[in-house]
């Protein structure tokens, strides 16, 4: 089976004017690739937002709208610049009502904190109140369990059957909860093992030669793809293209053999082959 034809697109949102000032480096999207791979999925795209109300609506708005599994990190927090609880019900005409479980588990998480301080616990201090906030979610979400803290993230259906899964900027935070949405929600769609990408790194050719081969191997095997990843000055192998094909390892197999073959009239250069799963 292909999970690229079965599986659900899967997307990435990343909130904060913190990435694009560059006042912090973005790990997520390394991550979420790699959380999808263990488990034979793919990332399909990834945008990154800053913290500006409307443009998060609009990028909120399309991606419901797209019907793909979206994770969203960022902007879920009670301070002035959080804005993704609230874009998140404007982008789906929602009221944002206080979640009962998410406040129970915020005050659970206040009662700790407390209980650590050597404080009492006063759940009607008015910063006590402000923290249940964060509880705030869109009507009729849903709620990830945030193992780290307690406080929780939540999860939105959207017009097309997709669905968004936000979680906090912290990657502490929200790496576990990334796995929890896959593994408690998509393990249908698991397949490791069953997807493999299959190449050879050619030396000093240029792509413009080489692609009606290419476009020969894609209408050979359409259940596969072509990839060409062209590098001007790699430290081993100084200009050279990375071309092979990707798909179900029973596709591979011919498109590959296919793709060498009808690369032989060129009398290229090649330097090591490479398979990944």
């Amino acid at each position: 089976m292909n999970p690229e034809r079965t599986a659900p697109r899967f997307g990435l949102i990343i909130v904060g004017d913190e990435i694009l000032s560059g006042r912090r480096t973005d790990k997520h999207l390394a991550k979420v690739i790699e959380l999808l791979g263990a488990r034979g999925l793919q990332l399909g795209w990834a945008e990154y937002v800053g913290d500006e109300p409307a443009r998060i609506t609009a990028v909120l708005r399309r991606a419901f709208a797209s019907g793909d599994v979206v994770f969203c990190t960022g902007g879920i927090g009670a301070t002035p610049d959080d804005h993704t609880r609230q874009c998140a019900a404007a982008a789906l005409g929602l009221p944002l009502v206080l979640h009962p479980e998410a406040k129970a588990l915020i005050q659970a998480r206040m009662q700790d904190t407390a209980r650590e301080r050597g404080e009492p616990y006063q759940p009607e201090r008015p910063d006590n109140l402000h923290r249940l906030n964060m509880g705030v979610f869109p009507q009729g979400a849903g709620i990830i369990p945030n193992p780290y803290n307690k406080i929780p993230g939540f999860s939105c259906t959207g017009p097309a059957g997709g669905a968004i899964y936000f979680t906090p900027g912290f990657p502490v935070m929200a790496w576990p909860m990334v796995a929890w949405a896959l593994d408690t929600h998509y393990r249908a769609w698991f397949s490791a093992g069953t997807w493999q990408e299959r190449s050879v790194i050619i030396l000093g050719a240029m792509e413009g030669t080489l692609t009606p081969v290419m476009q020969r191997v894609e209408a050979a095997h359409p259940r596969i793809k072509v990839f060409s990843l062209p590098s001007v000055d790699h430290p081993q192998y100084g200009a050279h293209i990375d071309l092979g094909v990707k798909g179900a390892p029973a596709d591979v197999g011919p498109a590959y053999a296919d793709l060498r073959r009808w690369l032989e009239p060129f009398g290229l250069r090649y330097g090591p082959e490479i398979t990944r799963p």
